[in-house]
């Protein structure tokens, strides 16, 4: 078959899905945030359950709310009702997945999750199905009918149902404000939560290794400066004539800093570069960060704002760091 007629395929389901997941999106409403509020109460376990395809999807729903802190894990429907119903308890909040709604082995389930007191979230794409009727809380996952392929497998609406099942765990994480540091302790191992939990003045350059300059340091000693600390920066400061109050710094206050990226401009804009001097060739308020801040954050505003280094300022404004792209991304490779 040709190779060009197989990429048009596989474009075709892309695009069917697509649209499967906007005609999702485009029908959230009050039966979303209901879901969420339910959600939002569970005492317990956020337990998912379906059977074949919708079973597949329940497992991805489940790690999702898993990684996003919520106590969630998937309970096969056949299994559930030969003796795994022993895992649902008082308090937890039961995520029902079937397209049909009406899935023998997930029916069966419903009036055990009712005896418990556990309120029933169903995803269906049938919402006049008996699933529906028993739920407390329908989340229409119904997407347009597309004959291919064979109009059998299940593609566009597991694509919907598992995008589904993602913003509803997202939307719960939001709406309870959680902050970095509690999400990277779900998230211990690998780079992720060695970069969210390690803090800017874990990894911040600090004294000696500090290249600075006064405001009338000259470019000839600016770049002698860059060059022996080696940093790709010179941070300007002036030198305070006495310690502010509530400052546990003993630096200086920043005024501003002088880049590669600046030197470089000033190569291409003026005839004797070196002769200007520190205060006339920095870049004034740059981008800085507190050293109490999450490296994953720092790592943010580097990587957003295209910049390869961040000043470490206290909540005076003065210096008392400097933090590079590189002290954060060697964390990759420290263990």
């Amino acid at each position: 078959m040709n190779n060009n007629h197989l990429i048009e395929t596989a474009k075709k389901l892309l695009k069917f899905e697509n649209e499967a997941i906007n005609n999702v999106a485009d029908g959230l409403g009050e039966d979303f945030i209901n879901a969420l509020k339910l959600l939002d109460g569970c005492q317990g376990k956020v337990i998912v359950t379906g059977l074949g395809k919708s079973g597949i999807a329940g497992k991805k729903i489940a790690a999702t709310f898993a990684a996003t802190g919520e106590p969630a894990f998937f309970l096969h429907s056949a299994e559930a009702i030969h003796g795994d119903m022993g895992v649902v308890s008082a308090g937890d909040v039961a995520v029902c997945l079937s397209y049909s709604g009406e899935t023998r082995e997930l029916i069966d389930l419903i009036p055990r999750f009712k005896r418990l007191g556990v309120p029933i979230i169903a995803m269906t794409g049938n919402t006049n199905s008996s699933l529906a009727k028993l739920a407390n809380c329908v989340l229409d996952v119904s997407v347009p009918l597309h004959p291919w392929p064979f109009g059998i497998i299940p593609t566009s609406s597991n694509a919907a149902t598992v995008a589904l099942g993602d913003a509803l765990a997202v939307a719960l994480l939001e709406s309870r404000e959680i902050k970095e540091e509690d999400f990277a302790l779900l998230h211990p191992g690998g780079l992720l939560g060695q970069k969210m939990l390690v803090k800017v003045k874990d990894l911040m350059h600090t004294g000696d290794e500090l290249p600075i300059v006064s405001r009338d340091t000259n470019m000839k000693q600016v770049l002698m400066e860059m060059t022996a600390k080696r940093l790709g920066v010179a941070c300007v400061i002036t030198e305070r004539s006495s310690k502010l109050e509530h400052s546990k710094s003993d630096y200086y206050s920043l005024d501003g800093v002088v880049t590669d990226g600046d030197l470089r401009r000033l190569f291409e804009q003026h005839s004797n570069p070196l002769d200007l001097t520190a205060a006339e060739a920095m870049t004034i308020e740059p981008k800085t960060i507190l050293p109490d801040t999450l490296a994953a954050s720092a790592l943010h505003i580097m990587e957003s704002s295209s910049i390869t280094t961040l000043p470490v300022v206290d909540e005076t404004g003065a210096l008392v760091g400097l933090i590079h792209l590189h002290d954060i991304l060697k964390l990759e490779t420290s263990k």
